[in-house]
């Protein structure tokens, strides 16, 4: 078989040149771009504070003596409130004299689970219900659509303060708001790629073959339909991580005890003008958070873009 006939099967059957190329493209390619790569490493960064404050208070609770919380911990309150940043407290204190380093590390580990729990499962309910509704199309897709359309009409964030009043406050309350603000915008993604892609000819060619419908949309519409998804995701993480500080921000969040990013500068709110440092850090934090998310975001976009690829192969 000549080459360019093999590459006529490949492109009928869907096959992508990345997918051939390996994991080694991707990795040279996304190296080379500084955003994500910045992004890359805060975002491993934060997961990593997130994590260790999860095992220090675990180790805590057990009194196993391994590790510690770093530099303090959040909830001990001190003698030196409202103190600017040192060497002892490179953040500050705050009115009741807790570390504001230590509370934001602390508060990493909420928003990471925060976000990635919550568009987990949004993401497990709204991709099914979107490749579903553009398959089958009729009945089901007017019944999804219905229903997406109408949580389109209103913002996540008004979606997500009206279940936290419903279900009150807590954590999983939270996780479950972010959840079903989130279920729409997959299901909308998703939807409107299965809906070019099931035309494709070696769609209707394995269907008239007599592939069943749960393998097409196993095998072949959904690993194709995945890719925006991904990066989309990355978007919809940061804007998590948004909606949860400002929920929290606004005393609808987690518990008050419960040290999280949103809630170091609600308490920082009477303090603006007096204590400059109780409000800028936390905010600095939460827009490095969201940045670097979306330079992963941007940087896996490009890696999907064919026309990307093929100027940086060819050295166009």
């Amino acid at each position: 078989m000549s080459q360019e006939s093999q590459a006529a099967l490949e492109a009928d059957l869907g096959l992508s040149r990345r997918n051939r190329r390996g994991f080694k493209i991707y990795a040279r390619r996304y190296s080379r771009d500084k955003r994500a790569m910045f992004g890359l490493v805060v975002l491993i960064l934060f997961v990593l504070a997130a994590g260790y404050t999860q095992i220090a208070e675990l180790d805590a609770k057990w009194d196993i003596g391994i590790v510690s919380n770093i530099p303090y911990d959040p909830q001990i309150q001190g003698f030196e409130l409202l103190e600017g940043p040192t060497l002892g407290h490179p953040f500050g204190t705050d009115n009741l004299g807790r570390d504001v380093l230590s509370r934001l590390i602390s508060g990493a580990r909420v928003s990471m689970i925060v976000g990635l729990f919550g568009l987990t499962l949004a993401g497990l309910v709204g991709i099914p219900l979107g490749v579903l509704a553009a398959y089958y199309g009729g009945w089901v897709d007017m019944i999804v659509m219905r229903y997406i359309d109408i949580q389109w009409a209103f913002p996540n964030f008004i979606i997500a303060v009206m279940l936290v009043g419903i279900f009150g406050l807590g954590l999983q309350n939270v996780i479950f708001a972010i959840f079903l603000a989130y279920i729409d915008d997959f299901a909308r993604v998703i939807r409107g790629m299965v809906l070019a892609i099931k035309e494709e000819d070696y769609i209707l060619a394995s269907r008239a073959l007599g592939v069943t419908d749960a393998r097409l949309m196993i095998k072949h519409i959904f690993p194709n339909a995945l890719p925006p998804v991904i990066v989309l995701s990355s978007v919809f993480f940061a804007a998590a991580i948004l909606l949860e500080s400002g929920l929290t921000f606004l005393g609808l969040g987690v518990s008050p005890l419960t040290p999280t990013w949103g809630s170091v500068l609600n308490d920082a709110r009477p303090f603006f003008s007096s204590a400059w440092w109780l409000a800028t850090f936390p905010g600095l934090v939460i827009m490095m958070v969201v940045l670097s998310t979306n330079f992963v975001g941007d940087a896996l976009r490009d890696l999907n873009d064919v026309r990307e690829y093929d100027s940086s192969v060819t050295g166009a």
